[in-house]
């Protein structure tokens, strides 16, 4: 593990107090190479630590007092609580399955029966998708690293297709027992726009969606256009 450790500002998500004890290689001043560990000192911290991710790299933030021993168990301790957070947020497909189906069941009362759930990596504009002829739900690799309730929403917006292949009002009255619906719906949009893309007009996709009819009423289609689990369309 190579470690470098440097002074820089303060980012990133505070934890309290020292965990754990562990070792880290490396000595101050050591060239930081790809997937390596940099560890900011501040003054103006006083006991809290906190890492993040940096492209490639992860960021260990802590008091400019600690110790060498000090800072070679912090590194370690946060290295493996963002591991947990990875494993946290990076399901398999066989989790992802197998959340799908607790959703459905909590949800929809376990009336909403994929055949398979699946992470994809050839969906880029949208978040999910899903086949209701077959069963089968896509969920986009974008949606990889989300908090659990957003990709929650998006799992139980596809498993809602399978019962309710159109965005008209039935299909969002199934999305209402979701508490976090509109929340899930904002951090994506809000996703979306700090990608400065623009937003789809909505139209169907495949056979994934099947097109509003023309009786739809006008506050469906409101919501219909505004809420698609997808994102925008890449610019």
């Amino acid at each position: 593990m190579s470690v470098h450790t440097s002074s820089d500002g303060d980012l990133g998500d505070d934890v309290d107090g020292p965990r754990g004890a562990a070792t880290a290689d490396g000595t101050d001043g050591a060239p930081l190479g790809p997937g390596g560990i940099e560890v900011r000192r501040s003054r103006r911290r006083r006991r809290t630590v906190s890492a993040y991710r940096e492209g490639d790299r992860t960021i260990v933030l802590m008091p400019a007092r600690f110790t060498r021993a000090e800072e070679e168990a912090w590194v370690q301790t946060m290295v493996d609580r963002l591991a947990a957070q990875d494993r946290r947020r990076r399901p398999s497909d066989a989790v992802l399955a197998r959340r799908a189906k607790e959703l459905s069941v909590r949800y929809l009362a376990g009336r909403a029966v994929p055949t398979s759930v699946a992470w994809v990596t050839n969906q880029s504009t949208r978040w999910g998708s899903c086949t209701p002829s077959d069963g089968t739900i896509r969920i986009s690799s974008r949606v990889r690293g989300m908090p659990g309730w957003v990709l929650d929403y998006v799992l139980l917006h596809e498993l809602a297709h399978l019962l309710q292949p159109s965005h008209g009002d039935p299909f969002w009255a199934l999305l209402d027992a979701y508490p976090r619906t509109e929340r899930a719906r904002g951090y994506l949009e809000g996703v979306a726009a700090t990608a400065g893309l623009e937003l789809d007009d909505g139209s169907p996709l495949e056979e994934d969606v099947v097109p509003e009819p023309l009786e739809q009423s006008a506050k469906a289609r409101r919501r219909s256009t505004q809420s698609r689990t997808r994102p925008p369309a890449d610019g």
